[in-house]
């Protein structure tokens, strides 16, 4: 079995601030970005003892060069770098290629209280919806894993995040490692956190193995898109995106039945 991880870090258990986040302020990133390496190890590791035998990492956040892929299982390799391409955090994806999809330290989307750092791409924007729902980087990710026809298997991240997406996909295992409190967070101890998502993960690739029921559903027929943004200049800017409407002096919209069409607008205005 092949499967596709992507990592981010703004849910990697205990994160609280952005300079936790930022290689920029080295002292502050680093306990958290080789925390975020030991639960994609931790969720690698759980993978291949369920019989994963190889897994792509996609390095999601910021720089995409994060992870310390020496620590990570030899079934692992590692996308660093940003391709550039439309399919942003998921680069690499291809249909038929992967059996299931791994999210971890994944956060709650704009404008939500489950996370001190939420936002969904970037922090130009105060919320994204996709046909009324407002749009966390998970969302948009699993609907490109579900586009391409892989099952989403597994998620770790903050509480309000994995509660969503459980509801959403009720075969989906989701390991809560955060919880957001105004601008502070909850966090599991990091070994635990580590180890509960190694078996998060473990029992995940073995739901997908024996058949993967709840990790999939239909894509809508059409996907209508908004923007928000916190000023008035970045909508007008990006209303000129082919197909964009300007609605009000912050928002944008977007509507395709095609899914991809909808990643080419993200990529261009997010």
């Amino acid at each position: 079995m092949r499967l596709y991880l992507s990592a981010d870090i703004e849910g990697t258990c205990g994160i609280a601030d952005w300079a936790e986040t930022e290689r920029a302020t080295m002292d502050d990133y680093r306990p958290f970005a080789a925390q975020m390496t030991a639960e994609v190890a931790a969720a690698c590791e759980g993978a291949v003892a369920a019989g994963a035998e190889d897994i792509l990492v996609k390095d999601a956040h910021d720089s995409a060069r994060n992870l310390d892929a020496a620590r990570l299982p030899r079934q692992a390799r590692v996308l660093r770098g940003w391709t550039g391409d439309p399919l942003c955090m998921m680069a690499g994806l291809e249909r038929g290629a992967f059996g299931g999809v791994l999210f971890t330290g994944y956060h709650a989307w704009g404008c939500c209280g489950g996370n001190p750092l939420s936002h969904t791409m970037t922090t130009a924007c105060d919320q994204v919806t996709l046909n009324g729902v407002p749009a966390s980087e998970f969302l948009i990710n699993a609907y490109t894993a579900l586009y391409f026809g892989v099952p989403v298997a597994f998620l770790s991240g903050d509480r309000e995040l994995c509660a969503f997406a459980q509801d959403w996909l009720p075969g989906l295992v989701a390991v809560p490692v955060n919880e957001g409190r105004g601008g502070g967070v909850l966090s599991m101890h990091p070994q635990a956190a580590a180890e509960a998502i190694r078996a998060g993960a473990e029992e995940a690739v073995r739901r997908l193995r024996a058949g993967g029921a709840g990790m999939s559903v239909p894509l809508p027929q059409r996907f209508a898109a908004t923007v928000r943004y916190k000023e008035h200049k970045d909508a007008y800017r990006r209303s000129f995106y082919p197909g964009a409407r300007l609605e009000d002096s912050k928002t944008i919209s977007f509507a395709a039945e095609d899914w991809y069409e909808v990643l080419r607008f993200c990529h261009f205005v997010l």
